[in-house]
């Protein structure tokens, strides 16, 4: 009986170790999370898996996989607008054309950055081709003020061409 109540004690007071480790784990996460993730880093490179906070540290990495996919989707959706800008908005093509070239150049730039180091993220932008010039061109109508059938729903250019470097699509005739 008392090995049984000494057991019951150990076990008790492992828990308390435990859920205090936890609660400043998460309580430094939510307080200081530059000074979280340095301690993270330590931990990760010394080996000692004990004492990481393995949720938050989770929620951090499908953050970072969001992140990545919401920036190529906004670049993407960016550069449909501005294509569109050179193929449709005839009354702001001359003053604007040279910023738009600009703009275009930057988000190819910005996409094929990331495109570099997470090459998987090409599916993901084909996945989504559709859906991020559908987007773009809400943004185009509502900046150009053209009417919305005068603008085809469905892309008048290939993902191919859009991330093209020197590409740009022709004028209506």
């Amino acid at each position: 009986m008392q090995k049984v109540r000494s057991t019951c004690k150990q076990y008790e007071k492992e828990r308390m170790i435990v859920m205090m480790k936890t609660e400043v784990k998460t309580s430094l996460y939510e307080t200081d999370y530059q000074m979280w993730l340095e301690k993270i880093l330590v931990h990760l490179r010394v080996g000692d898996f004990t004492n990481i906070d393995i949720e938050n540290l989770i929620e951090e990495i499908e953050d970072l996989g969001k992140s990545e996919k919401h920036a190529v989707a906004s670049y993407l959706m960016r550069l449909c607008e501005h294509l569109l800008k050179v193929k449709y908005w005839e009354s702001e093509r001359e003053n604007c054309l040279r910023g738009w070239e600009a703009e275009i150049a930057n988000f190819r730039l910005q996409i094929q950055r990331r495109l570099k180091s997470s090459p998987s993220l090409k599916n993901y932008l084909q996945d989504n081709f559709l859906v991020e010039y559908g987007n773009g061109r809400k943004i185009f109508l509502k900046a150009s003020g053209l009417e919305a059938n005068l603008i085809p729903e469905q892309p008048c250019f290939t993902l191919e061409e859009a991330l093209e470097e020197d590409w740009l699509p022709g004028q209506p005739e």
